[in-house]
């Protein structure tokens, strides 16, 4: 991995202060989240996925294309340890609209700077903490307009909350054992070909803003500012979400 070419993807310096500081962390994944798109066009489409750090950073960073979390934490987690950050990866249940106990089919990054461990997470399209957050029970850390919280569950391990139409609801759980690439083998291809998956049968792709989000479910486009829906575009042919997609995402070429 070239760590200064990936920087540049991000927009950042290639010449910006690498010491492994949490203000760094913070700029990286903001900068992260603001510049590479979630998107499981690939999927989708049939192309196979490769969870191997050559074949992400060529499609991430060379191609400017974006990805899964199993493709975006695992290149995160390599340009945070490029740089110099301990760090470790987990694996986490989402909870976000599960009436029942889901599978674990996410994976995240655990940071530990000054002896404080931070979750950072640049793989969620939807609504997620933007920042890196202090792995802390019951303190509630805000930022954005939004409120987060992590709570220990008897179960799961560490439970994170979000506060959603004023009440905490259940976002992800993870347990601390240290995960390695080949741990997530099976939960990708298990996204990439299951029938009951939701990640290969249309078009879930996001890239944060400042102020809110963008996004393409199916053939529908929609502008978020905060939780707000401000436009919303429906049943594109293919021809507009080929045009959407370079203008509003930067994904150009990807053969759809």
């Amino acid at each position: 991995m070239n760590v200064e070419k990936y920087l540049e993807r991000i927009g950042l310096s290639p010449k910006i202060d690498k010491t492994p500081t949490f203000d760094l962390l913070r700029k990286l994944q903001l900068s992260h989240i603001y510049s590479v798109p979630y998107e499981n066009i690939d999927l989708v489409r049939g192309v196979p996925l490769a969870l191997d750090e050559d074949k992400i950073y060529e499609k991430i960073v060379k191609r400017h294309r974006g990805g899964y979390c199993f493709e975006l934490n695992l290149l995160f987690e390599r340009l945070l340890s490029g740089i110099g950050f301990d760090t470790e990866s987990y694996f986490a249940r989402f909870w976000r609209g599960c009436a029942t106990v889901p599978e674990r089919r996410h994976r995240i990054i655990g940071v530990k700077i000054d002896g404080v461990t931070y979750i950072a997470d640049v793989g969620v399209g939807s609504a997620a903490p933007r920042i890196p957050m202090r792995l802390e029970e019951g303190t509630v850390q805000s930022s954005f307009g939004e409120s987060y919280r992590f709570e220990r569950d008897a179960e799961f391990g560490w439970m994170l909350y979000e506060l959603k139409d004023g009440e905490w609801q259940k976002c992800y759980s993870f347990t601390m054992e240290k995960q390695f690439d080949i741990d997530f083998e099976a939960a990708s291809y298990y996204c990439e070909k299951h029938p009951s998956s939701k990640f290969n049968k249309s078009f879930i792709i996001s890239l944060k803003t400042p102020d809110g989000r963008i996004t393409v479910d199916g053939n529908t486009h929609k502008v978020f500012v905060g939780q707000e829906l401000r436009y919303i575009e429906e049943n594109m042919e293919r021809e507009r979400l080929v045009e959407v997609l370079g203008e509003r995402f930067g994904l150009s070429d990807v053969g759809i």
